[in-house]
């Protein structure tokens, strides 16, 4: 059993071992920049060669989220954010590493402002180097197939990441098995999205007729301006399109359409700064039990600092980069809460069928199912809503494996703590789980390209 609280550590190249097969420490990835790690070995973990045990990198969003502390103990950790043990963790099928990045979130931190990371391109060789560090530290995962998991922003810099990975394994600079790269209500294409707003919201009763036109025009722009290349423009415009739906919408969660914002909410509750929840735990009994943690680092759950420094990158698109992924015959999985309104399904089918497939010597094929759930369930934020028939769609587009997920909105993870299901041989593999919350719970690992 996981344990709140580690009787015995000692220390192991700068890196902490717990009794309780977890590891964490501290990498200088750049000069005077520090990312905070932290692993844990799955107590479930059996290993073949035929059939090598998983670990799963996960990537928080943001850009400014905490991994360490929001996917770890508002996810999928081995213990919740009352240090309860978490039923439907992932390490029931592979170990996982939580990562404080890009470096200044969370415990992770930079001697001077200037080394943080301004793009996605140097978040991803941040974390390459921190890979390259921790093949040292964790001596498994030679052996175990690495998966990038990413959540919003954190999965644009999955692809990112995975593209530096690969290139670095290729080179013979980083020793490790590329499992695959999965894609979480993923913030790939901005303007897609942006694109998507105003119909989805008017065909879910969100909107009015005589709001959709004026919404539709500022998508355009948003749209010209990344066309254009100037991304800290569209920045501001997308910002103000989503402030235009709030007001037109009279509030409505954007993570979460069913819901309004402060109706105890995804978008309330993902970071809380009150007494005694994520961030006195971080701050608290979690800061002394790691011990190496500076005095001086005061943890948040969404650093602010870091968000402004990745401003000219945010709305850069990631589709070629999906691409340059299916190109080094990396597996790509990309699932989407159907009530998410940022990274909505709808944008999400609409990057997808941009790949580049044709040119790589891929088949175009789409394939599409519907499936009624006639159960009667009882979902965690149901916005009021006792009873729930749910649908689920999935589809493939060459290598891309891909799944739209009823009853969910943005920021699965913390929403539903879905558990995931691992096999490396056949065309695909979909596992599935229905924990008493209610709400399917499902993502694909799959195995496409030989």
């Amino acid at each position: 059993m996981w344990r709140a609280a580690v009787l015995l550590c000692f220390i192991l190249q700068g890196a902490t071992v717990a009794a309780d097969n977890e590891t964490w420490g501290y990498v200088e990835i750049r000069h005077k920049a520090h990312l905070f790690w932290w692993y844990y070995k799955s107590p479930h973990r059996v290993s073949s060669p035929v059939k090598p045990w998983p670990t799963i990198l996960w990537l928080e969003g943001g850009p400014g989220g905490s991994g360490v502390g929001g996917g770890n103990f508002q996810g999928i950790g081995p213990l919740d954010v009352n240090l309860k043990p978490r039923n439907s963790t992932w390490l029931q099928k592979a170990d996982l590493i939580f990562v404080d990045l890009p470096v200044g979130v969370g415990y992770s931190y930079v001697e001077d402002p200037s080394v943080l990371a301004t793009t996605d391109v140097q978040v991803a060789a941040d974390a390459t180097e921190l890979l390259k560090a921790l093949t040292k530290e964790i001596p498994t995962l030679h052996s175990s197939p690495l998966f990038l998991v990413g959540e919003s922003y954190g999965g644009k810099l999955a692809a990112k990441i995975g593209i530096s990975v690969a290139k670095a394994i290729h080179a013979g600079a980083l020793k490790l098995t590329l499992g695959g790269v999965v894609l979480g209500d993923s913030w790939i294409s901005p303007d897609d999205f942006a694109l998507s707003y105003a119909q989805l919201l008017r065909d879910v009763s969100r909107l009015s007729d005589e709001a959709v036109a004026p919404l539709n025009r500022m998508a355009a722009i948003v749209k010209e301006q990344i066309a254009a290349g100037q991304f800290t423009t569209a920045k501001m415009t997308w910002t103000n399109l989503v402030d235009l739906i709030d007001q037109q919408s009279d509030g409505v969660d954007m993570l979460n359409f069913l819901l309004d914002k402060g109706e105890g909410s995804s978008t309330s509750q993902v970071f809380p700064s009150t007494p005694n929840t994520i961030d006195g735990l971080m701050n608290g009994v979690i800061k002394e039990k790691l011990k190496v943690i500076p005095k001086n680092i005061i943890w948040q759950g969404v650093a602010i600092q870091v968000f402004e420094a990745m401003n000219a990158t945010y709305m850069k698109p990631a589709i070629d980069e999906v691409d340059q992924l299916l190109a080094y015959g990396v597996n790509v999985s990309v699932y989407n809460g159907q009530f998410d309104v940022i990274c909505s399904t709808i944008g999400v089918e609409a990057w997808v069928k941009k790949l580049n497939i044709h040119s790589m010597g891929f088949k175009a094929e789409l394939q599409g199912h519907d499936k009624l759930c006639r159960e009667v369930v009882t979902p965690r934020h149901s916005g009021g809503v006792t009873g729930v028939a749910m649908d689920q769609r999935s589809w493939k587009l060459g290598g891309v494996n891909a799944e739209s997920v009823a009853n969910q909105g943005g920021l699965r993870a913390v929403e539903e703590q879905m558990v995931c299901g691992f096999r490396y041989t056949g065309a695909q593999t979909i596992s599935s789980w229905k924990p008493k919350e209610g709400g399917w719970r499902r993502l694909n690992i799959v195995k496409q390209i030989s």
